[in-house]
């Protein structure tokens, strides 16, 4: 296990209950954000312009009923498996504050390795989707005044790309975001509102919506499997420790805090868009719910526009654990301006997003990487190595019904994780074959 710590040091802090808690050095700024602020960069995940998706990836795959009992069991889930994460931050008499640290802990180096490479795996895809979101948001401005279909979706992608590396370059670190936070919150009001208004008073002008769930017996299996995954993926950030690295003593208590404040009031707009955008278009609502609405030209150019600024900021949140450890590998320390500081950032971050987007531009399918995402680094993050962890670390305060309870969970999920990858690969292939790469979509 000492392999992966070669080039970090540790030292010693003391905690709300005076005990001693080793924690690794880092280039980035730890225990300096109340958990408000924490508790926002989560809503912020949570209810980025992937909502605008939900209502298209989400509802018609699963119907009026499994689409909200879906939302809602996953919301449930979803807190319960991330306060489990949450509870191990300072196990063992370590401050664990980057995921792969806890597991390394845990079960040892390779445990280590394996999950640094499903964490970023995740954190990636979660990227290429924000890049394709921010790309859809600006064609979908274009749209409104030009139809002469001369810019197509990748030169868009290829912009949001551009200026979402400008901001990693800007912006040194996460807990640095202090007032972007309050601007994505903005943003984020604009386009929910937006969406959910022009739904509405679109949904009341309509005739019936057909709400069937669409497509053969085989395909609905695919699909509902793949929504299943896209569900996961809604709530999840696949970097808990990484954020509760930021939040001030006592760790435990605020981040618990931070994660009750994002499944209440967090989760509210991401419902409110995604049932007013199936109520008012059925199985047409798109994948991007601001191509189906209607109204004012300016009113959609705002909701889109601020859908693309809000995009730039939470791709720096999911971005910001391989920029820390970067940073932290190379001594990347001291003023943001620093020639050495700024030559890297410009160097390192605008390679990571520039194979980010070209990516995004190759293949665009959202509610695909959505489902893929989820399949392959969410549910084996956030569900089955949450519940195992806990298990092995609380093993002996545990009950035989407790103990049996995680074993159930990680089997379960465990299994739907197999079967939504083989889902959502079936989905890429079938849309690769409809599209050919760096499709206009």
């Amino acid at each position: 296990m000492e392999g992966h710590r070669d080039d970090v040091v540790s030292n010693k802090v003391y905690s709300d209950e005076q005990l001693d808690i080793e924690i690794p050095e880092t280039a980035h700024q730890i225990s300096s954000d109340s958990w408000f602020q924490v508790g926002f960069v989560l809503t912020t995940g949570i209810n980025s312009a992937y909502i605008l998706g939900y209502s298209g990836a989400v509802m018609v795959p699963l119907g009026w009923v499994g689409g909200v009992v879906g939302l809602l069991l996953a919301t449930a889930i979803s807190l319960y498996a991330n306060a489990l994460i949450a509870k191990l931050h300072e196990f063992g008499g370590k401050r664990h504050i980057r995921y792969r640290d806890l597991a390394g802990f845990i079960y040892g180096p390779k445990a280590y390795s394996l999950t640094w490479v499903l964490q970023y795996v995740n954190l990636f895809m979660i990227n290429v989707g924000y890049v394709i979101l921010a790309g859809q948001a600006l064609k979908a401005t274009y749209v409104l005044f030009r139809d002469d279909n001369a810019m197509k979706l990748p030169y868009f992608i290829a912009m949001a790309g551009f200026v979402c590396g400008l901001f990693a370059i800007c912006i040194p670190h996460l807990s640095a975001l202090r007032i972007w936070l309050g601007f994505s919150t903005f943003f984020s009001l604009v386009y929910i509102v937006i969406a959910f208004s022009l739904s509405l008073r679109d949904g009341i002008r309509a005739p019936p919506r057909d709400y069937g769930i669409p497509g053969s017996d085989i395909s609905r299996v695919f699909t509902t499997i793949g929504a299943s995954a896209s569900l996961v993926f809604a709530f999840n950030t696949g970097m808990l420790p990484e954020i509760q690295a930021t939040v001030r003593q006592p760790v435990v208590g605020n981040m618990m805090k931070a994660l009750y404040f994002q499944f209440t009031v967090g989760v509210l707009p991401l419902y409110a868009v995604a049932f007013m955008g199936y109520w008012a278009y059925g199985n047409d609502a798109s994948s991007y719910l601001l191509r189906s609405v209607r109204g004012p030209v300016w009113v959609k150019t705002f909701a889109n526009i601020s859908a693309f600024l809000q995009t730039v900021i939470a791709l720096h949140i999911f971005a910001s654990p391989m920029y820390e450890y970067l940073d932290t590998k190379y001594g990347i320390k001291g003023s943001a301006l620093a020639i050495k500081n700024l030559s890297f950032r410009i160097t390192v971050r605008g390679g990571y997003l520039a194979v980010t987007t070209l990516l995004a531009a190759a293949l665009p399918f959202i509610g695909d990487f959505m489902s893929l995402t989820g399949a392959i680094s969410t549910f084996p993050l956030t569900f089955i190595l949450a519940n195992h962890m806990y298990l092995v670390a609380k093993r002996n305060k545990l009950t035989s019904l407790q103990k049996l309870w995680h074993w159930l969970n990680v089997i379960f999920f465990g299994f739907m994780s197999v079967t939504a990858a083989v889902a959502a690969l079936r989905l890429i292939a079938v849309d690769s074959k409809n599209y050919s790469f760096f499709a206009d979509i």
